[in-house]
């Protein structure tokens, strides 16, 4: 049986959002640096190492994942620089942001209604990444790709990866699809931008590389939650077949480099 046949159990990735203190959350994407701290800390006393979307992959490929969490943090808030950073230095952790470089210092426009957060700006975004957390992209505008035209596509993948790049001066690897939408539509178009892997929620029969599934982490998520959470986590979603993690689909560098049509 060849590698691409094998699958595994999926990926154990958390989805957080927000990092403050707040009593106004009707979307649940808020979680209180008080209640990050101790879900972190529920995490080293069993053993687990909190890290990007990136290592765990890397990882993965190299068949040292075992221990291995991936950390989400989704919209590219300005309190993941100022309230979830810190926290994760305290346990010697890494996570991934996922930012909007379509909406730099902007506010969570899309969340109507519901209190408006600030988002990253260029400089916090660069303070995040030399903190030693990944960057990915959530597109440009937090754009349901699954309802975007052609032209709207390329912009929020291909032109999120190319402005995102440009800022923390990488390349960026990771996408993550807003409200978790996905497609097989929208998984080609985020190949051909040329990330090597992508994020949703729980997307089903597309469960692979460029979409996988996470597991929503939120304010009333105790220990026991938390354990019941991973403890399932394996039969609600399914097995994430097994992919080399490696370099930007060639496709992708070709058209880079102006081979492609």
């Amino acid at each position: 049986m060849s590698a691409d046949a094998v699958s595994t159990g999926p990926l154990w990735a958390a989805m957080y959002h927000s990092i403050t203190d707040s009593t106004d959350d009707p979307y649940r994407v808020t979680v209180s640096p008080a209640r990050l701290d101790r879900q972190l800390r529920w995490l080293r006393r069993r053993g687990l190492t909190g890290v990007s979307m990136e290592r765990l992959l890397t990882a993965r490929a190299k068949g040292r994942a075992a221990g291995l969490v991936g950390l989400t943090f989704d919209d590219g808030y300005a309190d993941f620089l100022t309230n979830a950073v810190p926290l994760l230095h305290r346990y010697e952790f890494t996570a991934t942001v996922y930012v909007l470089p379509g909406r730099l210092g902007g506010t969570n426009a899309w969340d109507t209604p519901g209190p408006s957060k600030p988002l990253l700006t260029e400089d916090g975004i660069r303070e995040a990444a030399a903190a030693g957390m990944e960057v990915g992209s959530h597109g440009l505008r937090h754009t349901d790709l699954t309802e975007a035209d052609d032209t709207l596509l390329g912009e929020e993948t291909r032109g999120s990866r190319e402005a995102l790049s440009a800022i923390i001066r990488k390349e960026v690897s990771g996408f993550c699809y807003p409200y978790g939408t996905v497609d097989e539509r929208a998984i080609a178009a985020v190949r051909n931008a040329g990330y090597r892997y992508a994020v949703g929620i729980s997307p089903g029969p597309l469960t692979g590389l460029f979409a996988l599934p996470r597991v929503h982490i939120g304010q009333e998520d105790t220990a026991p939650r938390l354990f019941l959470k991973r403890a399932l986590h394996g039969r609600r979603r399914e097995p994430v077949p097994y992919a080399p993690y490696g370099p930007a689909p060639v496709e992708a560098a070709t058209a880079r480099e102006g081979g492609a049509p």
